[in-house]
């Protein structure tokens, strides 16, 4: 073991190749951990997802071999480890297996050596929404399944709540259906004054990984809410016309008819819409204090240098 791994946690990430799951396992072997990441048998002709995990090989992670049809594979992978980061997608337009983590909380709670859990969270705090609309609210109602599920078997855990992905949020100006800036015109969410928190995800990696070995972390909710990445629509609106030099023209959209427009629409469509609305009309991001169980992240973090949204931006010009 390489002198700087000494008195670091062993992490075991599940769901490695997922799209923030690969910046987990940067992050993790950036800061020195010994790193280990799950590779399933399933994994099939995916050829992306298998070079993927070679290259993660080549930088000193470990492949750790296991399925989740089979409950024995996943009980020795957690064995070999002392933390385990869970991070299965969440979004319908992609994969939807959070309730698969059942398994993974059965197979931690039968090894018995785990010292901290992360579960896939990363979004919007499910605890804070159980007034979510439909469909949109089962990804919540899930997250909260699996959460009852580890704090009954009191697994120690840290859950991460990072607000919006700025490669989703940020870079289309919030809006939907696309991933990039809009050429002429924007449409701003009712006044577009709500604030919101976009954050790199790049950044996301860094600061899961930082909570690990952190005692200030265990059994609490941790948001990602970096102080000059907290902006409403309009202000990020605004940065891009500061940096692209051309004004969009602006069109408001009401609550009412943006909940009308889910009308039509597929399920992951639906889903997206309400999730939309929480953000951006009730500004379920940022309309409560923190209370005893919760800490910020760049404040526990303060070297964290953040991406800041101009600067996020400046790629897509």
């Amino acid at each position: 073991m390489r002198k700087e791994n000494m008195g670091k946690s062993k992490v075991l990430i599940v769901g490695g190749t997922g799209y923030i799951g690969k910046r987990i396992v940067k992050a993790s072997l950036s800061q020195g951990y010994p790193t280990y990441v799950l590779k399933r048998p399933e994994i099939g002709l995916d050829i992306e997802k298998l070079q993927l995990l070679l290259e993660f090989k080549k930088q000193g992670a470990i492949l750790v071999e296991a399925s989740f049809s089979d409950l024995q594979s996943l009980v020795e992978a957690v064995k070999l480890v002392d933390v385990v980061i869970s991070t299965m997608s969440g979004v319908h337009f992609r994969s939807h297996n959070i309730l698969l983590q059942l398994k993974l909380v059965e197979a931690i709670k039968l090894a018995g050596n785990v010292k901290r859990f992360l579960p896939s969270e990363f979004g919007i705090d499910p605890a804070r929404m159980g007034h979510a609309l439909e469909p949109g609210r089962v990804t919540f109602d899930e997250k909260m399944e699996v959460r009852k599920a580890i704090e009954a078997a009191k697994i120690p855990f840290t859950y991460v709540s990072a607000n919006c992905f700025a490669s989703y949020f940020a870079a289309n100006l919030s809006q939907m259906a696309t991933l990039l800036p809009p050429k002429d015109k924007v449409l701003l969410y009712g006044d577009g004054n709500t604030k919101v928190i976009y954050v790199d995800e790049d950044d996301v990696g860094t600061y899961t990984i930082k909570t690990i070995d952190d005692p200030r972390t265990l059994n609490k909710t941790i948001y990602i809410r970096p102080p000059e990445n907290i902006l409403s629509q309009r202000e990020l609106v605004e940065k891009w016309e500061n940096l692209s030099g051309k004004k969009l023209e602006k069109t408001s959209i009401s609550g009412k008819d943006f909940l009308a427009s889910m009308e039509g629409m597929d399920y992951a469509g639906q889903v997206g819409v309400g999730h939309f609305y929480h953000i951006f009309y009730e500004g379920c991001l940022t309309n409560f204090e923190l209370g005893e169980d919760e800490e910020e992240a760049s404040k526990l973090y303060p070297e964290v240098k953040y991406t800041r949204m101009d600067e996020f931006l400046k790629i897509y010009l």
